[in-house]
């Protein structure tokens, strides 16, 4: 498409081709380092690299198994520890996994149940559970609030971690004992240890709710007197059952939430996207560099600006707005050979145009007015800053 400027050419006069594209720089010019050459490569691979290193951190499995409280877990949050020292003391310990495997195994009036994942239990699997246990002491281990509510339990209130807790209750079996964890809440209900274990009784059995779960981790269970608390509580009876609870045994959408039902991978991906975010915010806050002072005003002639906006036209195709740029610089021109005034509205104009040239009116608008009809090709384009350069000299000549 050609370029046209705002300001068209006298009538006769020859139209300026477009100034040539600047020339590329001599063979001879200094190329870029290695580092700014592969730049983008080296940010995508230090990327990559970091990526990796944010899904080992906090994808991998600590605990032996990838569940918390678990029997088997050799990791920081895993139960191994009391396990072992469990089974060594002669107690007949059985781990079972799901409502199914529960269902097989044996458990009578003589036999503890401690049920960890307690928040992936469900209405379903809490039914078939006491089925099971009506004669037995069942144990929940950091039973969730939806939890309580279906068991008609007190609420979960807080509690103070900050040292060691005392037993503060009668049950001989923690008397003079203190447990310690970092973390740990209590229930609204008189209990010992700051009432983070509260016993509710049965008719022949007992429901026993644990707050302070982490007393049973691998990592804490030798602080204070936590592994003493977690055998007796643990090891009353000759036989445990250690129930893991799964997701996969609910029915419905029962205990469906967000993060029940987003993948493994999510909680590192969504740190991993923060780290992004914070590593491009300091890598082009950087970028940016101190400000520049430039002294103003800075002149700019002309013919630059006219060549510019010419050339952001003919690069968008933009046929109409150039077009309009003309007109207008027409219609400018025209106020300031008839006298008119900047403030003279466009009928008015055009009503002065026709009667200075002898045009039709019609004929003047189609032609300077803002509403006319805009060029649809580069022809169309060159025709009518002709034609505008022609009514000029026209209204120039009266």
């Amino acid at each position: 498409m050609s370029t046209t400027s705002p300001t068209a050419p006298a009538a006769g006069a020859p139209v300026p081709s477009a100034p040539s594209a600047p020339s590329a720089p001599s063979g001879g010019a200094r190329r870029p380092g290695p580092l700014r050459r592969y730049r983008t490569a080296l940010l995508l691979l230090a990327f990559l690299v970091l990526a990796v290193v944010v899904v080992l951190a906090f994808g991998r499995d600590e605990s032996g198994t990838g569940v918390a409280y678990d029997p088997r877990g050799a990791g920081p949050d895993g139960s191994q520890a009391v396990a072992r020292v469990l089974a060594d003391q002669g107690v007949d310990l059985e781990v079972v996994r799901g409502a199914d495997a529960f269902d097989r195994a044996d458990v009578d009036a003589g036999t503890t149940v401690v049920v960890t994942s307690t928040e992936q239990l469900g209405e379903s699997t809490l039914e078939r559970l006491f089925d099971r246990t009506v004669s037995s002491t069942v144990v929940l281990v950091d039973p969730p609030p939806s939890l309580l509510q279906a068991l008609d339990a007190p609420e979960a209130t807080g509690a103070d971690t900050d040292g060691p807790i005392a037993d503060g209750c009668d049950d001989p079996r923690f008397d003079g004992l203190e447990v310690e964890v970092d973390d740990a809440g209590g229930f609204d209900a008189p209990g010992c240890f700051d009432d983070t274990l509260v016993t509710l009784g049965g008719d022949d059995g007992a429901t026993v709710l644990l707050g302070a779960g982490q007393l049973l981790t691998n990592d804490q269970v030798l602080r204070a007197d936590n592994a003493a608390v977690a055998l007796r509580l643990l090891g009353e009876d000759d036989r445990l059952v250690w129930y893991v609870a799964s997701y996969d045994d609910l029915v419905g959408d029962e205990g469906v939430d967000f993060w029940s039902l987003a993948p493994d991978g999510l909680r590192p991906a969504l740190v991993l996207t923060a780290l992004a975010v914070v590593a491009l915010m300091l890598w082009r806050g950087r970028r940016l560099g101190r400000l520049a002072t430039e002294p103003l005003p800075v002149t700019v002639k002309a013919i630059e600006t006219t060549r510019s906006r010419g050339r952001l036209y003919r690069k968008g195709g933009d046929r109409a707005h150039a077009g309009q740029a003309l007109r207008a610089a027409a219609r400018d021109r025209c106020r300031s050979r008839l006298r008119l005034g900047a403030a003279t509205d466009e009928p008015t104009l055009l009503r002065e145009v026709a009667r200075r040239t002898g045009r039709p009116e019609e004929e003047v608008g189609a032609l300077l007015g803002s509403l006319a009809r805009p060029p649809s090709s580069d022809r169309d384009l060159v025709a009518l800053a002709g034609a505008l350069s022609a009514l000029e000299e026209e209204v120039r000549r009266s």
